[in-house]
């Protein structure tokens, strides 16, 4: 415990004990007041000297070492991780940006979709009487035309639910409410690429957002995803590079988790480059071992992380409600193009979502998908049947979705044309490669699984169907 100083971690009562103990460490860490190698107290010891329960300690525990910033020895006790300190304060100017078979509901999704919720345990009957509340005796200035930028009290209730669930610490102002995740990055890309521009994003990867970052004529430069998410080092030779898109938390669609070391090396490469990232955030909420990943955002000190969320994967996607955080040199401009396009969007929605957060029902609905979403995930693994060609899967500890290799591109198509035979809906990992690319065809070949849309009991119906097609 050489180098450890429990002084100065003052724990409010009422505060969330484990969340302030974590953003207290992890604070010294980056700060680097905590360096490479020092041995923290065992979680009873430091629970003893702080005066809280031994279960706060390994809570907090449990998150930084998620997230990198520790690393555990059994037997040996726990050390800060090896880290680089990318992020230092710095005294230059702030960057601105240059102009740039049961009982099935008709339509309900087929298993094994991507892209979708439980949309089934959504609480339209509580959504219902919100809206209801609105038109009832709707505020005459909620009818009229409005600011960009979103209605001010979702942007308020965002920012505090960031901050305490996210890790993001950032004001209501930086908060423009857009309509769904794509509308987020087109605003992204057509303020920061001009035409010809250059632009970097995970390959493979979130195919439509390569096409909103082409929508004002930039070029896109696919670069390599491995275990440990984008292979940022691929950045160092692109000096036309100045926008990178990236999925940090759980990387689509290989599920990949953007390690801490080169979630440091990315940041890092912003601000040497003088570049922007864009983070995608697109299913955050969903971990399922500790709490949610705290956001590339909320390392960034620089302001070069323009953060996109979205509303589509805790409510809908037909709710067409995200958002975008923004560092506070870029929000003028952003704000400008906004007024521009589509001037501001539905004030009722807006509206309805902001009493569904203030009352409470938004974050007992995520716990509520989350528990869901692993409840399906793990009766998709249970159940999933061994076929000659193609990986048995690993447990995805995040996200909706899963990613298994297939042997070539011929078994790909064989796999997902049997499986269709029998209605069950399975997706191509060829597809969300760049066409160019060093990769061999055979090489991109796998299967995409969503495993969250559809109860389980019909993911056990189609797995049964599944392995009766593969037989």
């Amino acid at each position: 415990m050489l180098g450890f100083d429990p002084s100065g971690l003052l724990l409010e009562p009422g505060q969330g004990l484990a969340r302030q103990l974590y953003q207290g460490l992890r604070g010294r860490i980056l700060a680097g007041e905590l360096a490479a190698g020092v041995r923290l107290p065992a979680s009873r010891e430091l629970a003893r000297l702080l005066g809280v329960s031994r279960n706060t300690v390994t809570a907090a525990y449990e998150q930084l070492l998620a997230e990198g910033f520790l690393d555990s020895h059994q037997g040996d006790g726990t050390y800060v991780a090896g880290i680089t300190q990318a992020l230092a304060p710095q005294t230059s100017a702030v960057p601105t940006a240059s102009p740039a078979p049961a009982s099935v509901p008709p339509g309900a999704p087929r298993a094994f979709r991507v892209g979708l919720p439980a949309v089934d345990l959504f609480p339209f009957a509580t959504w219902a009487r919100l809206q209801q509340r609105f038109w009832r005796n709707p505020d005459a200035a909620l009818l009229g035309y409005r600011e960009p930028g979103g209605e001010p009290r979702l942007r308020r209730l965002l920012s505090a639910y960031l901050r305490q669930a996210r890790g993001l610490v950032c004001t209501p102002e930086q908060i423009l409410i857009t309509s769904g995740a794509q509308q987020a990055i087109e605003l992204c890309a057509r303020l920061l690429l001009a035409p010809g521009a250059l632009a970097a994003m995970e390959d493979p990867g979130y195919r439509a957002a390569g096409l909103a970052l082409q929508s004002g004529g930039a070029r896109l430069l696919g670069v390599p995803v491995d275990g440990a998410g984008l292979v940022v080092e691929q950045l160092a030779g692109q000096r036309d590079c100045r926008l990178v898109y990236v999925t940090p938390s759980h990387q689509y669609p290989t599920g990949a988790v953007l390690s801490l070391p080169r979630r440091l090396a990315l940041l890092d490469w912003a601000r040497q480059a003088d570049g922007w990232i864009i983070e995608d955030d697109y299913d955050g909420e969903y971990r399922y071992q500790g709490a949610p990943l705290a956001p590339l955002a909320g390392l960034d000190r620089h302001g070069r992380v323009l953060y996109v969320g979205t509303f589509s994967k805790i409510a809908f996607p037909g709710l067409r409600l995200g958002y975008l955080v923004a560092p506070p040199a870029l929000v003028p401009a952003l704000l400008a193009l906004q007024r521009a396009g589509i001037r501001h969007l539905d004030s009722a929605t807006q509206t309805v979502m902001a009493d569904f957060i203030e009352q409470g029902h938004f974050q007992r609905h995520i716990r509520r998908m989350r528990r869901a979403a692993r409840a399906r995930r793990d009766a998709l693994l249970a159940g999933w049947p061994q076929v000659a060609g193609c990986a048995t899967p690993s447990v995805p500890v995040a996200g909706l979705h899963l990613c298994l290799p297939v042997t070539n591109l011929a078994r790909e198509a064989e796999l997902v044309a049997q499986a269709a035979a029998v209605d069950v809906e399975l997706n191509a990992l060829s597809r969300y490669w760049l066409p160019e690319g060093p990769l061999s065809p055979d090489a991109r070949a796998g299967l995409v699984l969503g495993f969250a849309a559809v109860p389980e009991v019909r993911i056990g119906q189609a797995l049964v169907r599944l392995r009766s097609a593969w037989a």
